[in-house]
């Protein structure tokens, strides 16, 4: 099909999501490819029904109705490709996070080394991981076997090793899940996939140990030295198996697999690989989130510290921090007092908290009043920061390079590499999830990313409209000029530029002093105080050349009270200027919070004058 890529002019994707399945149609119109409509039906992986495909079909004849063409015969098979303009499409492909996704466990033998980098291996091929098992963790033998058993993964990574190093401690990790003789999740007539991607010297030691017990499969070291990570061939063979082994046993999934035209993917692995492809094609740092019911996931493309390397891919997935099912966890893990920073008013403890239990017994609801809509978007700050918070501790550099020590003390190393997430250098910041994509207004998406991830220096804010990006990441292996044509047209919705010097200023005293000069050579001159959000308005498709002069103790990333020249894009809310500080302080006392608060959704219009009431 890749051969072919003149030849696709229309293009069916579906998302198998935990609850919902969305549908897409994409055909090229003219010389580019554009979205033509959307459609959705609940997921029907779980009893009664217990066949993915049916909510799949329920999807595609929703878009069917929409366009009015026929994508399915009448035994209820896509038809492609397409025989005529009223009839089939040229490619069906799908991508899945039914049934809980892909859960896995990954094993190393030094915890902040080895295990750390089968983390991010995992966690980049789309996997939610359960738990990570190293040699140093502080947990006795019977006590690992004992969390195998209980966890039932759908897949282990396991990792350890130099190659050419010692071999007897990764020899330890494969004795443990002999001992455990783990059963898959799903299906117990399979065995259970067991990748090794370690010191290639214990390869055949570990094979004795688990080929028989398990689905064993060998790649390269993901640590070969330990200097360089090389994360690629083990995530394309967690992608492999996933298909293969734990798909193939999920209700519905054989047919559905017969159906695509190329294999279908993880929903976390396909929203980074268009992420990166995007990075790649515009040359540009991004961060993107998607927030859900149960999990946050962060995702990151930054430089490479190392000269002339690739840069850094990192995904993150937080299982306990979401909107609905995991509410409550927010609230815990945040605790109530940064919960109740976000609120512009007063509020009652038992209020907010039944609030909270309300919302995590009846997670399908949406927000009924304005009040309602407010507190759930002020916990949901909480939880993208913390997401953005773990995100940061793991995309790091390299743990134990250039460093003279015995086995010994990298056994007792827990200190963190730096990490790779440079703020100042951040140049697109994409939202997901139905609290940013669905927010009432644009603009309080823009303030939400504001408040939970602190941009610095010119970000430009984004939004996933109708959460496509998992579709447009399986379209980028087939056809990239579709995928990035969609994601760029149909996809991202442009909230506009946001400029945000970094330290703290005295309320009061003068922050930065900007000139924006518009395409049609009109300016606008302004100073800014400390302390401010001050919105100039330059709309969709819309550039400007803006020069902002910090007076300390700000800075740009020019250093303090330097200058800066810059051209940005504009967007649904415009540019941004925030002078509210680095590190962002909300007022602890009460009164003080709600009037902040006040100020800064007054500056960016955030609610309806109603707000102010209560």
């Amino acid at each position: 099909m890749t051969e072919n890529q003149k030849e696709i002019k229309s293009i069916l994707a579906t998302d198998c999501g935990s609850t919902t399945t969305k549908a897409i149609l994409i055909e090229k119109q003219g010389d580019e490819y554009r979205l033509v409509v959307r459609g959705e039906a609940p997921t029907t992986v779980e009893a009664p029904v217990e066949d993915v495909t049916k909510g799949v079909l329920n999807a595609i004849q929703e878009v069917e109705e929409l366009v009015n063409k026929k994508f399915l015969d009448d035994d209820f098979n896509i038809i492609k490709p397409g025989k005529s303009d009223k009839e089939g499409v040229d490619i069906y492909i799908s991508t899945s996070s039914a049934g809980g996704g892909l859960q896995m466990m990954v094993a190393g033998v030094v915890k902040s080394m080895s295990t750390e980098s089968a983390e991010r291996a995992a966690l980049g091929a789309g996997a939610i991981v359960m738990d990570a098992i190293a040699t140093n963790d502080g947990r006795l033998m019977h006590e690992k076997i004992e969390l195998i058993r209980n966890l039932r993964p759908d897949m282990i990574l396991l990792s350890g090793g130099t190659d050419g190093g010692t071999t007897t401690h990764v020899v330890e990790i494969a004795e443990i899940i002999e001992s455990a003789n783990p059963r898959p999740r799903l299906g117990t007539s399979y065995e259970l996939p067991v990748i090794f991607a370690g010191n290639k010297n214990a390869r055949e030691l570990v094979r004795e140990r688990l080929e028989k017990k398990t689905a064993f499969e060998v790649v390269d070291n993901i640590r070969p030295v330990l200097e360089r990570e090389n994360l690629l061939p083990a995530r394309l063979k967690i992608q492999e198996l996933f298909l293969e082994h734990v798909m193939a046993h999920a209700p519905g999934y054989k047919t559905l697999i017969e159906w695509t035209d190329v294999p279908i993917m993880p929903t976390p692995g396909a929203v980074g690989l268009i992420m990166q492809e995007i990075s790649k094609q515009q040359n540009i740092q991004i961060v993107g989130v998607d927030i859900g019911g149960a999990t946050t996931d962060v995702f990151s493309i930054f430089e490479n510290p190392e000269p002339g390397g690739e840069p850094v891919f990192n995904r993150t997935v937080s299982a306990n921090l979401g909107m609905s099912y995991s509410i409550s966890n927010v609230f815990a893990e945040a605790g109530l007092d940064n919960i109740m920073r976000w609120v512009p008013f007063k509020m009652n403890e038992r209020d907010l908290r039944n609030r909270v239990r309300n919302k995590m017994i009846r997670p399908t609801t949406i927000p009924q009043s304005l009040k309602e809509l407010v507190v759930e978007q002020g916990i949901s700050r909480e939880a993208l920061r913390l997401a953005f918070k773990q995100h940061k501790s793991l995309a790091v550099g390299l743990k134990g390079v250039q460093q003279q020590r015995t086995i010994s003390d990298a056994f007792d190393q827990e200190e963190s590499g730096g990490t790779l997430v440079n703020m100042m250098a951040l140049d697109m910041l994409v939202g997901s999830g139905g609290v940013l994509s669905h927010a009432p207004r644009r603009n309080q998406a823009a303030l939400m990313m504001m408040d939970a991830f602190v941009p610095e220096g010119f970000t430009e804010l984004t939004v996933d409209s109708i959460f496509m990006m998992p579709q447009l990441g399986v379209l980028s292996q087939v056809n990239v000029k579709a995928a990035t044509q969609v994601f760029e047209k149909d996809c991202l919705i442009y909230l506009g530029t946001c400029i945000s010097p970094t330290g703290i200023g005295k309320e009061g005293k003068k922050a930065l002093k900007i000139t924006i000069t518009y395409s049609d050579g009109k300016t606008v001159e302004d100073e800014i105080d400390s302390g401010l959000i001050k919105v100039f308005p330059l709309g969709v498709g819309e550039t400007a050349e803006v020069d902002v002069l910090v007076y300390k103790p700000f800075d740009m990333g020019e250093g303090k009270g330097k200058n800066i020249k810059k051209t940005v894009r504009g967007g649904t809310v415009g540019i941004i200027v925030d002078t509210r500080g680095r590190p962002l302080i909300v007022p602890t006392n009460e009164d003080e919070r709600v009037k902040k608060l006040h100020q800064w959704i007054r500056a960016m219009d955030a609610y309806p004058e109603s707000i102010f009431s209560y």
